[in-house]
This record gives structure tokens, C-alpha cells and sequence, in this order.
């Protein structure tokens, strides 16, 4: 098994991310989930469907403790491992390396208990205005009620997931998003949460195009 091409592509990102302020533990932690990962892209084509199908099985096999430190250690190699200079670049400038992981995970649930919380959950008007935008843009794109119903609940389990979040940031959001996913065993009903994950982002934020990202992309990336 000839893994040089995919070892040159772990060393340059180490070190960039060492560069960038990462400390001896994150760079240890990293590499030792992206050695396993290789074992899976040896001699394969750089493509995203590759890569994205080599994470998935990988992360079936991860605590769930450590799925944030996993998945964002994916999605910050993948450019590393295409050789995608212009994609670096970018992802330097925005959202950036997160070579500072928020010190911080939601509390410990099921998917079951999470559930069973909307019942009497209570939101705050800071949070029930962009669940009612999103159902409101979910509908004006025609959306049948039980689909509205189920994307709103999902979109209130993130909420759940922040309560106890010191910052409400995209660190916070993709911290909570990656550290409930491994709760959803079902593989479809997990990549409907991940299209809702980034489809509800933009009302959590309050970004005034949000209505036009719903039911745009119905892939369920894990990467994205």
C-alpha cells in the first residue's frame, strides 16, 4: 500500500496548522485520526465522493466524544489531500483553521431524550424568531406541513444543544452539530439533520438572504 502521496498531504497540513498556533496535543490527536483515515484513500481518485464515503465509515468506528475533533480534522485536510491550493487559501482567509477547539461540548443526551425534551422545552424570543422564519420559508417554498413539522423539530434540537454554550458562534453551532450527529444511528435521518443543520445556520445568524437557502441541497454532506 503506497501512502506517500496521502503521508506529503498529512505533513503539510500539520505544519500549517502548527504555524497557525496549534499546540503539540491537537497536532497529535489530528494525526492520529488521519492515519487511520488514509488507510482508506490509498491509491484512490481525489475525488469528494471518495473522500466523504472514506469519512463516513471512518467516523462509525469514533467515540462520540471526539467526532468534532474528527470531523473538523477532515474537513480541513480534504484540500491538503486533493492538492487544492486555491481551496487552502480560502479556507485560510474563512471560516479559517480551528487550531484553538472551543473548550466546551453540550451536555450528554440521546436522541431519544432530545426528543422528548421539545415537549416542554422553552425558548427564548432570541431563538423561537429564527425557528419561526425558517418554518415560515420552509412553507413559502411550498413545503407539505409533516415536512415543515420535522425540519423545525430538528432545527429545535440544535437550540437544545446550545442552551449551556458560554458563545453563540459558528464554534459553538458546529461544536453542538458534530457532537449530536453520532447520536442519530439511522443514516437518512442523520443526513436530513445535516441539510437542516446548514439550511437553519443561516436564520440562527440572521442573515437577511436565509429564505433563499432552504431546500437548495438535499445531500446531507457530513463535510460541508
Amino acid at each position: 500500500m503506497d501512502l506517500t502521496r496521502e503521508n506529503e498531504a498529512i505533513r503539510a497540513y500539520l505544519k500549517l496548522i502548527q504555524v497557525k498556533g496549534a499546540g503539540s496535543a491537537v497536532l497529535h490527536k489530528r494525526s492520529l485520526f488521519l492515519e487511520q483515515l488514509i488507510v482508506n484513500l490509498a491509491g484512490k481518485e481525489l475525488d469528494g465522493n471518495v473522500y466523504r464515503e472514506a469519512v463516513e465509515n471512518l467516523m462509525e468506528t469514533i467515540l462520540v466524544d471526539d467526532w468534532h475533533t474528527a470531523l473538523t480534522s477532515a474537513r480541513e485536510f480534504y484540500p491538503f489531500w486533493k492538492k487544492d491550493i486555491k481551496a487552502i487559501a480560502a479556507l485560510n482567509i474563512n471560516p479559517g483553521f480551528d487550531v484553538a477547539p472551543l473548550l466546551w461540548k453540550p451536555l450528554p443526551a440521546s436522541l431519544k431524550s432530545l426528543m422528548e425534551s421539545l415537549v416542554t422545552e422553552k425558548f427564548e424570543a432570541s431563538e423561537n424568531w429564527p425557528l419561526k422564519a425558517y418554518a415560515q420559508a420552509l412553507r413559502q417554498e411550498g413545503s407539505e406541513l409533516s415536512l415543515v413539522d420535522t425540519r423545525t423539530k430538528l432545527a429545535k434540537i440544535i437550540l437544545v444543544r446550545l442552551k449551556n454554550a458560554p458563545v453563540k458562534n459558528h464554534k459553538s453551532y458546529r461544536t453542538a452539530v458534530d457532537l449530536t450527529l453520532p447520536l442519530f444511528h439511522i443514516k437518512n435521518n442523520r443526513r436530513l439533520f445535516l441539510v437542516v443543520v446548514r439550511e437553519f445556520y443561516h436564520f440562527w445568524i440572521g442573515n437577511p438572504d436565509a429564505s433563499s437557502m432552504v431546500l437548495k441541497d438535499g445531500s446531507g454532506n457530513i463535510l460541508l
